[in-house]
C-alpha cells in the first residue's frame, strides 16, 4: 500500500510538473521530459514491483543506462534551445536576462530564501513582507558598495536595506560564477574581509545580490558544544551496547556484565558513524570548508540515528553543498553494503546468529540480496543462521538511509537543495515529515527521527555565495541513485511477492 501511494504521488508531480511546463513552450516540455527520463528506472520498478512483477539487477542497471542517455541527449537540446531564444531577449538596464534551468531546478529559481538561522545568525535572505528598517551598513560603505555593480556583471536598479544587511534588485549581466568572482573582487579591495556577497535567486525568478557585514557569517563551535558532542557520543555507544545486547536477546541495564558481548555491535555502529563522517569531512577539506563537531544522535532501537554537523563556513556554491553531503552517506553505505555482502557469504548453518525468515521480507534491498547469496535456503528453513556481519551491515544501511531522507538539514535534504532549489527542498521537508507521521503509527522509529528533524532539522541550509549556478547532470544523476537506494532499503516487500521471490 505504501509503494502504491508513493507511485501516485510521484506521478501527480510530474503531471503538475507538466502543466507548469507548457507555458515556457519547447523549453518547458524538453526540462519536462529530462524530470521524467530520471525517475523513470525507480517509477518503473517500484510500479511493476506493485503489481507482483520484480525486476532483477541487470534491467535496473539497463534502465539506469537508459536514462543517463535520455537525460543527457535532453540536456544538449535544452542547452541549445536556450542559446538559441538568449539573443532574442532585450537587455536594456529594465529587463533581466532568461535564466535557462534544468527542471530539477527550475521551481528553485522562483523561491524566496527563507532560513531559520543557526545560533542566532543572521542568514541572506530575499526581504519580503517584513517591515523594512534601517541598514546595519554606514551610509558610507553602501554608497561605496553601489559602486562595485556594472552593466557587464550585475546591473543594480534598486537598493532594498533589511536585517544586518542590504537587497539589490537588478539584471545579472554575465555568467554568475564570473559576476560573482568581479564583485566579490572589487568589494574586498574597497573593505578587506569586512563584508560578504551573495548571490541568490529573489522573490521575483531574478538574479539578487545580497551583502551582508562578515560578522554574521556561521560561527565556530564553543566549548559547550564540543563537550555536548563529546556527551552524545558516550551516549551512543551507550545505546548500542544496547542494541547490541538485544541483538543477543538480553537487557543489558539488567545484565551488565554481558556487556563483552555486545561490544561489537557497539564497535561497529560507531565504525559506521565514524565512517560516515570521514566522507564528509574528506569532501569538506577539499574545498576547505570547516564542519562543526559531529552530533550523533543516540537511538535505542538501532543503535543510533547518525549525527548531525554544521557548516562553519560559507558555501560558495551548491556544487561543494552536494559534494560535501553526498560523501558521509556514500561511504557509510558503501561499508555497510560490504559488511552485508560479506556477512552473507560468511553464513551458514552453524553460525551464532539466528532471524526468522521473514525479517528479510523487510527491506527489499537486504532481501534481494539475501535471496541471491543464500539461495534456496530462505525456502525451506524457519530460522536463518547468519554471521553478525548480516546484522550490522543491515543496521548501517538502515541508520544511512535515514539521514539521506528528502528533509531539512540533514544529508538528504541538504543534497535535495544542491540539485533542486531551497523551494523544492522546502516541499521534500514536508512531504517527508508526513510519510514520518503516517509510517510511525506501524513503526515508533519513524516517530522519534520526524521529532529530530523537525525541531532540529527542519529549516534549509543557508544560501551559498553563488546560490544561482546548478550543479552538473553527474550530481543530479547521483541523487536519483542514493533516493532510490533509501526506499530500496527502507521499504518492505509484500508477502506475495516476497513468497514468490523465494523468501519464506
Amino acid at each position: 500500500m505504501v509503494t502504491v501511494l508513493i507511485l501516485l504521488a510521484a506521478v501527480g508531480i510530474l503531471v503538475w510538473g507538466f502543466i507548469r511546463a507548457r507555458p515556457d513552450g519547447k523549453l518547458g516540455i524538453f526540462a519536462w521530459l529530462q524530470s521524467v527520463v530520471l525517475v523513470l528506472p525507480w517509477l518503473t520498478f517500484f510500479g511493476l514491483f506493485s503489481i507482483g512483477i520484480y525486476l532483477n539487477l541487470a534491467w535496473v542497471l539497463i534502465l539506469v543506462l537508459f536514462s543517463t542517455g535520455a537525460y543527457i541527449y535532453l540536456g544538449r537540446q535544452l542547452r541549445s534551445l536556450a542559446e538559441a531564444a538568449a539573443p532574442q531577449k532585450e537587455t536594456e538596464p529594465g529587463s533581466a536576462p532568461t535564466q535557462f534551468h534544468r527542471p530539477n531546478g527550475a521551481e528553485a529559481a522562483a523561491a524566496p530564501i527563507e532560513t531559520a538561522p543557526a545560533d542566532g545568525e543572521t542568514t541572506p535572505e530575499s526581504p519580503g513582507s517584513k517591515p523594512v528598517t534601517p541598514p546595519a551598513i554606514p551610509t558610507d560603505d553602501l554608497a561605496e558598495i553601489e559602486t562595485i555593480f556594472g552593466v557587464d556583471t550585475f546591473f543594480r536598479t534598486e537598493t532594498v536595506p533589511y536585517q544586518a544587511g542590504v537587497f539589490f534588485k537588478g539584471n545579472l549581466r554575465g555568467d554568475p560564477e564570473a559576476s560573482l568572482t568581479a564583485l566579490t573582487a572589487q568589494l574586498e579591495n574597497r573593505f578587506d574581509d569586512r563584508y560578504r556577497l551573495f548571490l541568490i535567486n529573489g522573490p521575483d525568478e531574478k538574479p539578487a545580490v545580497i551583502v551582508l557585514p562578515s560578522k554574521t557569517d556561521p560561527k565556530p563551535s564553543d566549548r559547550r558544544q564540543q563537550i555536548f558532542a563529546v556527551a552524545l557520543a558516550i551516549a551512543t555507544f551507550i545505546t548500542s551496547l544496547e542494541t547490541g545486547a538485544l541483538l543477543r536477546d538480553f537487557n543489558l541495564f539488567d545484565q551488565p556484565s554481558r556487556w563483552l558481548e555486545a561490544l561489537p555491535t557497539a564497535v561497529a555502529v560507531l565504525t559506521i558513524l565514524v565512517v560516515h563522517e570521514l566522507g564528509h569531512r574528506w569532501q569538506a577539506n577539499r574545498y576547505n570548508i570547516k564542519l562543526s563537531p559531529p552530533f550523533a544522535l543516540p537511538a535505542w532501537q538501532i543503535g543510533a540515528f547518525g549525527s548531525l554537523t554544521r557548516f562553519e563556513s560559507l558555501l560558495p556554491n551548491r556544487s561543494v553543498l552536494f559534494d560535501i553531503s553526498f560523501a558521509g552517506p556514500a561511504a557509510s553505505g558503501l561499508l555497510s553494503l560490504a559488511m552485508l555482502f560479506l556477512g552473507l557469504v560468511l553464513s551458514h548453518p552453524g553460525s551464532p546468529y539466528q532471524l526468522p525468515v521473514e525479517f528479510f521480507r523487510a527491506s527489499v534491498l537486504v532481501g534481494t540480496l539475501a535471496r541471491a547469496v543464500l539461495g534456496d535456503t530462505l525456502q525451506t528453513v524457519d530460522l536463518v543462521d547468519i554471521n553478525l556481519l548480516v546484522l550490522m551491515g543491515w543496521l548501517g544501511l538502515v541508520i544511512t538511509a535515514i539521514n539521506v531522507m528528502p528533509a531539512g538539514r540533514i544529508d538528504g535534504g541538504r543534497m535535495v537543495q544542491a540539485i533542486y532549489g531551497r523551494k523544492i527542498a522546502g516541499r521534500a521537508t514536508a512531504v517527508t515529515l508526513v510519510l514520518l507521521t503516517i509510517i510511525a503509527l506501524a513503526n515508533p522509529i519513524a516517530l522519534y527521527w520526524a521529532a529530530l528533524i523537525l525541531f532540529l532539522q527542519r529549516g534549509e541550509e543557508r544560501p551559498c555565495l553563488n546560490d544561482i549556478s546548478e550543479p552538473d547532470d553527474t550530481r543530479a544523476i547521483l541523487i536519483l541513485v542514493i533516493l532510490f537506494l533509501m526506499l530500496a532499503i527502507l521499504l518492505p516487500l509484500p508477502p506475495n511477492l516476497a513468497s514468490r521471490f523465494g523468501i519464506g
